[in-house]
């Protein structure tokens, strides 16, 4: 029977919360999207309903983010967890608040925590503000995202602007005093009416003292990062049992390659030094792409030619400096410009399968999303961790099995793309 179940706003972020489950004691499957008719979980502690709702309209998210909930519930969930970024990335008019909320009215919860820090990440939350490797959000590379760009670290003003309800807040003095203390104020902050509490988390000892505090709650909410104060509640209730995610994960036999969609800085980077290293690699021209079918096909062909003449995996790019991202999103519009390229990968995912690939390494969040769909992957299992976010997975259910490492944009260290390479031979 599952014992926590998840909703997670894009694949990647999915990833990142099993993870920080996994490497916590439990046994946790990720599903794309809500799954149609029965699915077998086998005997999973967790399971991690991967949405693409976090930049969609509110109303869509709140109606998706519901039908997870149905079918989490039908699993026998015993506490529900609304996953986002630790970013706290978010349009103007959502979709945290008004997705956080929705639950909150189906579950009858009358207050649920907010809790985006994930320290080893470099994320952490004081007096409400966040910041990220020690710079307000508002400073960090973040505040030009293409598609969520977020100029506000003071989240309680963030949230309190999507929401229709009361925001508060627990501060960092409070959380360092311990669980009971964490339990008190948001028994008090029930008590003035406020029904969304923004939680302080600076160091992994508050997101344990968070976790445990919120061990009777029916919803709660936040980044992968609150995840490894969830399961020793389980275990402190006796319904756990051991479990090793590294034991009999093997990876397919077959050619491996690397797609990469995120503009982020540290995928920009990771691209330069895989490239540095001899990764051979190949660049989309989003213009190009918006034109027909030719340059994807130049892209296909080279792949064809490429991929058994060097020692590491081909790399398609269609990263781009935030310049440049900006021009094509100016002459396509923000969603059309985005569909463009995911329609690529998707082709390209589906020509390397073609010729033998199967291991993925993927960079960025609806990249991750956009390939995972075109190999009709419907199950993920947790497999070992490359960085902190970001576990090799194995797919469950299809012909064939498929190993992917699918990495939110921000994740990873330069090297992250030979670092998982490495892991898989």
């Amino acid at each position: 029977m599952t014992l926590l179940g998840c909703i997670a706003d894009d694949l990647t972020g999915a990833t990142d919360l099993a993870l920080n489950l996994v490497r916590n004691g439990m046994k946790t499957v990720q599903v794309s999207g809500v799954p149609e008719g029965e699915v077998d979980l086998d005997r999973a502690d967790a399971v991690v309903v991967a949405l693409k709702s976090r930049t969609i309209p509110a109303r869509a998210a709140v109606e998706q983010s519901l039908n997870a909930l149905d079918f989490l519930l039908a699993a026998g969930a015993e506490q529900i967890f609304f996953k986002y970024c630790s970013t706290f990335d978010s349009t103007d008019q959502g979709n945290i608040g008004p997705v956080l909320e929705a639950l909150q009215e189906k579950l009858r919860s009358d207050v649920a925590i907010a809790c985006p820090a994930f320290p080893e990440a470099g994320r952490s939350l004081f007096q409400g503000h966040l910041f990220v490797n020690g710079r307000l959000l508002s400073e960090s590379s973040l505040r030009n995202h293409p598609l969520t760009p977020m100029r506000d670290p003071d989240l309680v003003r963030v949230l309190q602007s999507q929401s229709a309800g009361s925001v508060g807040i627990v501060p960092w003095e409070t959380v360092r005093k311990g669980h009971v203390a964490i339990s008190e104020a948001i028994d008090a902050a029930r008590n003035e009416g406020r029904n969304l509490l923004i939680v302080d988390a600076i160091v992994d000892d508050d997101l344990r003292a968070i976790g445990q505090a919120v061990a009777g709650h029916k919803l709660i909410s936040g980044g992968s990062g609150i995840a490894i104060g969830l399961p020793e509640n389980f275990r402190r209730a006796g319904k756990l049992n051991p479990y090793d995610p590294v034991a009999g994960f093997d990876y397919p036999a077959g050619k491996g390659a690397v797609l990469a969609g995120s503009c982020s800085e540290a995928t920009r980077q990771q691209i330069q030094t895989a490239i540095d290293a001899g990764f051979p690699a190949f660049q989309l021209d989003p213009f190009k792409l918006a034109k027909g079918n030719a340059e994807v096909q130049h892209a296909c062909d080279w792949l064809s030619e490429t991929i058994n003449q060097a020692p590491l995996p081909p790399l398609v790019y269609s990263t781009a400096s935030p310049d440049e991202v900006r021009d094509f999103q100016i002459e396509y519009g923000r969603d059309r410009a985005g569909e463009i390229v995911e329609e690529a990968q998707k082709v390209l995912a589906r020509h390397l399968f073609g010729i033998g690939v199967r291991r993925f390494i993927v960079a960025g969040g609806e990249t991750s999303g956009a390939v995972v769909d075109a190999l009709g992957v419907p199950m993920l299992e947790i497999g070992p961790e490359i960085a902190p976010g970001v576990p090799w997975t194995r797919s469950i259910g299809g012909d064939e099995t498929i190993a992917l490492a699918l990495k939110s944009g921000n994740f990873g260290d330069a090297d992250f793309f030979s670092k998982a390479w490495g892991m898989s031979i």
